[in-house]
Parts: C-alpha cells; sequence; structure tokens
C-alpha cells in the first residue's frame, strides 16, 4: 500500500511485472485492431498469442503468471454474464419453443460424432462426455460478432441462429456441474444435487426474469450507471465464488445473474460492461493458449482434424435445418457459418478437465480445434459473401 501511495513500486519485480502486464495488453490491443481491421474474429489471434508466450513458446512470460490467472477467470465470468443479459426470460421460452427440433438436430449432428470418437480413441465415459461436449457448443461470443460484422444482426436469419445458440448455452446449466462432479469423481449422488441445483436455479432465474423486470428496475438506477456497474458487476463475482464454494459451475452462475436482469437495466449494464469484458476475454483467451505447449500440437493435429471436418458439416447441417424453409437459398449456409466457431465454452469445458487424467492432451486437442474451427467459419462468411438486404 504504501508503494502505490508513493507510486513508487516496492521492488524491482514489481517494475518488471507491471510492465510485463503492460506490454502484454499492448500486443493483445495492437491484435486485436488488425484482426477487427482485417474483419477476422480474434480469438485465435489470441490463442496463437498464447502459444508464443507460454511455455515452449518464442518469448515465454515469467511474471505475471498470478495476475493472468485471476484475470482469465473474471473474463470467463464476464463472457457468460454478458451472454445471460443478451436474454430475457420470455425470449427463450419462445426460442425453445419455437426451435425444439433445431436444440434436437444440433446435439445429434454436433455432440454426438463428438463422444463417438472419444469412444473409439479409448477415453472412456468421462472423455466421451468432455469431447461431446466441446464438439456440440458453439461460440456465442464469436458467432454475435460475426453476425454483425457481416450486417445480418436485424434479420430473420439472426434471429434463427440466435435461438440455435440459446438452446446450446441453456444446455450448459446442467452440463458443467455433471461434468465438474464426474471429474472430481464425486457420488451419483453428489452428482445428481449439482444437476437439480442447476436445474433449480436455471427454473429460478427465468421466472425472475419473467416476473422481476419492473421490481428490479426499481431497486437498479439506470440513471447512476457507475453504482449499477459495481452492483452487477459484484453480484455476479459473488454468485461465481459462491457457486463453486458448493460445487456448481460458476460460468453458469455468471449466467443466471445476467438472465434476471432485463429491459433498460440490462441494456445499461451491456453498455458499460462490454469494454470490460472485451478486457479479461482477451486475457481468458490467451492464459488458455499459455497453458498448451506449441510442440504438444502436432500430434493432436490429426485428431483436431477430424473433429473440425466433423464439427463444420454438423453444424452446417444445423444451419440447413435451421434455414430451410426461408426464401433464401443461401440462408442455411450463412446460418451454418454463424454456427461454425467454437471458443468460449469449449475451452471453459477443457478448463474444466486440466485435473483429469486426460486434461493436458484435452486441452491442447481443444485449443488446436479452436483456432481451426474460428478460422474456418470466417473463410465460409468469406466465400459467401452478399450484401445486407432487410
Amino acid at each position: 500500500m504504501t508503494g502505490i501511495l508513493t507510486s513508487a513500486p516496492t521492488s524491482v519485480s514489481q517494475s518488471l511485472m507491471l510492465a510485463e502486464i503492460g506490454l502484454l495488453l499492448l500486443v493483445l490491443g495492437v491484435s486485436a485492431f488488425f484482426a477487427s481491421k482485417f474483419k477476422f474474429s480474434v480469438v485465435p489471434v489470441y490463442l496463437v498469442l498464447g502459444l508464443a508466450l507460454g511455455e515452449g513458446g518464442l518469448v515465454p512470460l515469467s511474471l505475471s503468471e498470478e495476475f493472468l490467472t485471476t484475470g482469465a477467470q473474471i473474463g470467463a465470468i464476464l463472457l457468460l454474464l454478458l451472454l445471460g443479459l443478451e436474454y430475457s426470460g420470455p425470449e427463450l421460452a419462445s426460442a425453445i419453443k419455437k426451435r425444439r427440433s433445431v436444440g434436437v438436430i444440433d446435439f445429434l449432428a454436433n455432440a454426438i460424432p463428438g463422444a463417438a470418437v472419444a469412444l473409439v480413441l479409448g477415453w472412456g465415459f468421462i472423455g466421451a462426455i468432455l469431447l461431446g461436449g466441446i464438439t456440440y457448443v458453439s461460440s456465442s461470443g464469436i458467432a454475435a460478432q460475426l453476425i454483425r460484422e457481416s450486417g445480418w444482426q436485424r434479420s430473420e436469419l439472426s434471429r434463427r441462429v440466435t435461438s440455435a445458440l440459446v438452446i446450446e448455452d441453456l444446455a450448459l446449466a446442467p452440463y458443467l456441474p455433471l461434468l465438474t462432479a464426474l471429474i472430481s469423481g464425486a457420488s451419483a449422488m453428489t452428482g445428481l444435487i449439482s444437476v437439480s441445483l442447476a436445474i433449480a436455479m436455471t427454473a429460478l432465474a427465468l421466472v425472475v426474469s419473467f416476473k422481476g423486470e419492473n421490481a428490479l428496475g426499481k431497486i437498479l438506477n439506470t440513471q447512476s450507471p457507475g453504482a449499477l456497474l459495481l452492483t452487477v458487476f459484484g453480484a455476479a463475482l459473488a454468485a461465481a465464488g459462491a457457486a463453486e464454494l458448493v460445487g456448481f459451475s460458476s460460468a453458469v452462475a455468471a449466467f443466471l445473474v445476467g438472465l434476471v436482469l432485463t429491459g433498460e437495466v440490462a441494456n445499461t449494464v451491456r453498455g458499460r460492461l462490454a469494454p470490460l469484458r472485451d478486457l479479461f476475454a482477451a486475457i481468458f483467451f490467451l492464459f488458455f493458449g499459455l497453458g498448451v505447449n506449441p510442440i504438444d500440437i502436432p500430434a493432436a493435429l490429426p485428431l483436431a482434424l477430424l473433429l473440425a471436418v466433423l464439427g463444420i458439416a454438423g453444424k452446417m447441417f444445423t444451419g440447413w435445418w435451421l434455414a430451410k424453409d426461408m426464401s433464401d437459398s443461401m440462408a442455411w449456409y450463412r446460418a451454418g457459418a454463424f454456427l461454425i466457431p467454437r471458443g468460449e465454452f469449449s475451452i471453459v469445458i477443457a478448463a474444466l478437465a486440466a485435473q483429469s487424467a486426460l486434461g493436458g492432451q484435452i486441452q491442447t486437442v481443444t485449443l488446436t480445434y479452436v483456432l481451426l474451427t474460428t478460422v474456418a467459419s470466417s473463410i465460409v462468411l468469406r466465400l459467401f459473401r452478399s450484401k445486407f438486404e432487410a
């Protein structure tokens, strides 16, 4: 504290750590700038930077590990919080009601192939649950960015794609605590309690989202944006920490906090938290890349390529199912392209597996898989880009 007040770091190591963090953020910012300029997803860029700066990379980081660890946790929480803020209870109910069949098709076309590959490789039941989840869930963040960049955010196609993403995100509520229980070796009863708690909490959040807009709007004053930002961000962090203490997924807890906020409150918080999310999400993706040794990637590449081919085909089929009744003959192609990229959720799932016997292998395969699918989605959209028509 004395060092901060006197604006003088207390040691040379602290000075070097601050310089390292500053240079790291500068590199992330410049990289994001160029990715935006060339209309390319920043996620693979951050992952590649993580590879270059991690163990076995070109310039390994040595001083900022603690900062990056905490920043990555906050990044995952903010990603899920902002995702929850995008939806309201009525919107979720409507999406599920209209697109029930899409949820089934999406699961069969994407989760089952991943699980089957894991079983063929001899990874067992837990490996199948892990890999099935990684190949199933699209990246809502990357999909939303691609939709915005291509100018389709106000279209019927966008609404249909979003409904598929919502169904996937809701499926995470029971899936993540179940996976956590399986990896930790918890008893069947503990796993059942965790899943039941997840479902109950999700149902409660939906009820509050349906009924609580006016009440929350009175409590959370949008005329004090600074206080609103601190309140919501603090609530998400507290909920995530408390959730982990009881064996519940911190990511899902943050999602549920966002879900209960609707209307003007949600709009204000989204505007305030979006830059903070971008900052810590960059650290989250970078940190995941840091945990993978580039030397291990060539060995993981054949499996990642196989999964990418299956994943691209599965999401394109889901896109066709979503848009098969639309007048635009290319709508299904774009829908599939928006769904192809895997990102934050696949990485969250792989991170949960870090302590398992498959942890290192799963993380390397997942990082390579995320890179391949995010690059593929950008290429697919570039090949068949057309001007947006309202």
